[in-house]
């Protein structure tokens, strides 16, 4: 009897051992597909315009429409992208429910939204694009993306101290 538990104990542990390398290179592969969606949107970012510092100066001056008309076009994709995932119930590709929550509003969101604001208006970068930027070759924004890094780890260690 004892045999034949070890040798299921054997059988179990290479079964596990067996999933968690099938697991990894699934992960593997949908990390690849992502990467590559990644490149695409970073090569429309660019022929786009919409990583030019010159463009996002334009667009916080009020001197061109170009970066309002992209992210005009954005919302209102998103707003058909969610009323058709609302309406017709889709689910995800794992066949879970997508549930979208009613926000609520708080005051740290208008002042979220003036330091993101003035961040993108001196930087010329927002978080999007930085990657994009940084691949075409613009290495100062490296700082721009370790600053945005530091931001977001600082705000979580003293998300319970700020005021709601």
């Amino acid at each position: 009897m004892q045999k034949n538990s070890i040798n299921q104990n054997i059988s179990d542990e290479f079964k596990s051992v067996t999933e968690i390398n099938s697991a990894n290179e699934f992960s593997l592969i949908n990390n690849l597909k992502f990467l590559l969606v990644g490149v695409f949107f970073g090569i429309i970012f660019v022929k786009a315009e919409i990583i030019s510092w010159f463009r996002i100066q334009e667009m916080f001056r009020f001197n061109s429409f170009h970066m309002y008309g992209v992210i005009g076009t954005a919302v209102i994709v998103g707003v058909i992208s969610v009323l058709i995932i609302k309406r017709f119930k889709i689910k995800t590709l794992s066949g879970e429910e997508i549930k979208i929550e009613p926000k609520t509003f708080n005051k740290g969101q208008i002042y979220g939204g003036l330091l993101f604001g003035f961040g993108w208006a001196l930087t010329g970068a927002c978080p999007g694009p930085l990657f994009a930027q940084i691949g075409s070759g613009f290495t100062v924004v490296i700082v721009t993306f370790l600053s945005a890094v530091l931001g977001t780890w600082m705000y979580g260690y003293l998300k319970d101290k700020l005021p709601h």
